[in-house]
């Protein structure tokens, strides 16, 4: 990933993360998430979810069934159709639990996101993808 694709990422607050089921139904979430070098680290933070078992949520069961995923971070601004930008990733996901990997997406979600510092993530799953394709269009500067 280029220098100006990450910066673009990291002033992104919200991308939405696509997986698919194994009978191949897309499914799309809105999701935080923090870039460290070619991963990308989601939280499943503790918003009010349809289960209490984080690892139920449908995006989990589906990088289970096939971890190939996208990512996608934009800006669009209604008035000016060329400050219009997105960067797409494409990769492998993993669920990761505690242990050193797990400790180190935390932190980095927390530094981002000051939402995050009073959610107990140490006791949920993240998931991380290692991308291996990134599409970068239009305006990233913004």
């Amino acid at each position: 990933m280029d220098e100006r694709a990450q910066q673009f990422l990291d002033r992104r607050r919200v991308a939405h993360l696509a997986t698919v089921s194994s009978a191949g139904a897309p499914h799309v979430v809105p999701v935080c998430f923090a870039v460290v070098g070619s991963t990308v680290y989601v939280a499943i933070d503790e918003q009010p979810k349809r289960f209490q078992d984080p690892l139920k949520l449908r995006r989990l069961l589906n990088i289970a069934d096939n971890p190939q995923v996208a990512l996608v971070a934009d800006v669009y601004d209604d008035n000016d159709w060329s400050q219009l930008g997105f960067v797409l990733l494409r990769g492998v996901a993993r669920v990761i639990v505690p242990g050193v990997e797990h400790l180190n997406a935390i932190a980095t979600l927390r530094q981002k996101y000051v939402q995050y510092r009073d959610m107990a993530l140490e006791l949920r799953p993240v998931i991380a993808i290692d991308v291996q394709q990134v599409t970068v269009w239009g305006q990233l500067d913004g």
